[in-house]
């Protein structure tokens, strides 16, 4: 399916051990599929957890999920991708699912995803990305912002300016489409 650019492209960053009997798993599938309603199309890592239940949303919507793997992983069975994109390792992936986007959204996850969040946040606060939503979805994120905004060393003066946190899905919407 060829993707429509006339749709904006949320990527998803997120966990990949957050299992399908998850209410999290459940909220994130509901979450996507009123974001693909909204007129957004996706993209994730193309793998389980979150970023299964982001695309099963987006595709559940209507939208057009873009899924970018990795070549060392095979892919898993029964995804509701639109497209495949296979990356060659994991720089190469950020990447794409970085810049290629119109905004992003966080979602409960691990080490994985704390590193998108900081490469992704990093280069919107230096300007090498132009302004877009940066979004992190979830009760998990204030306390580690709270903790952050305490201790980094910041190279731009109003990085946490560039982020904006989500409760609800009312929430997410909202933010997504002033953008859209």
């Amino acid at each position: 399916m060829y993707h429509n650019r006339n749709r904006p492209r949320l990527t998803a960053f997120g966990s990949s051990r957050i299992g399908a009997e998850s209410a999290v798993y459940q909220d994130v599938f509901e979450l996507s599929t009123k974001i693909a309603s909204a007129g957004w199309d996706g993209m994730t890592g193309g793998h389980q957890g979150m970023m299964a239940a982001f695309s099963e949303g987006i595709h559940a919507g209507g939208g057009h999920i873009r899924g970018i793997t990795l070549e060392r992983f095979p892919t898993p069975p029964g995804n509701t991708l639109s497209e495949e994109r296979r990356a060659n390792n994991f720089f190469d992936r950020m990447g794409i699912l970085i810049e290629e986007a119109d905004a992003w959204l966080v979602l409960p996850g691990g080490l994985g995803t704390l590193s998108e969040l900081a490469m992704t946040w990093d280069l919107l606060a230096i300007r090498v990305l132009e302004p877009r939503p940066l979004l992190l979805y979830g009760d998990m994120w204030e306390p580690i912002l709270a903790t952050l905004s305490g201790q980094l060393v910041l190279s731009a003066e109003h990085a946490f300016d560039t982020i904006e946190i989500c409760k609800t899905h009312a929430d997410v919407l909202a933010a997504l489409q002033n953008r859209s």
